[in-house]
């Protein structure tokens, strides 16, 4: 079971996650969402596409761009569609 944490609040947890680039990436129904809120922040990735941001909120702490996924990856990262990975401090293992 992999695990997403931050300030002792696990944020995802799952059995399905997907490993790319050294990064784990969380099926989104396994995302507790009520600690994301989105961002402004989009990035581009050659072959996986546009990747946008949350910042992940636990009480008054926010931790900026913590988490991203690819609304609409390339073809060759169609795998991660619907999933979320995590950095910035939050503690991903497996």
């Amino acid at each position: 079971m992999a695990k997403a944490v931050w300030k002792n609040q696990t944020i995802a947890e799952s059995d399905a996650v997907v490993e790319v680039e050294g990064n784990l990436y969380f099926p989104l129904d396994a995302v507790r969402r009520e600690f994301l809120e989105p961002s402004e922040r989009t990035t581009r990735c050659p072959w996986k596409g546009e990747a946008r941001y949350y910042h992940i909120v636990v009480g008054d702490d926010c931790n900026v761009d913590a988490a991203w996924f690819y609304p609409d990856p390339k073809p060759a990262a169609s795998n991660i569609k619907d999933h979320v990975a995590f950095w910035r401090g939050v503690a991903v293992e497996r």
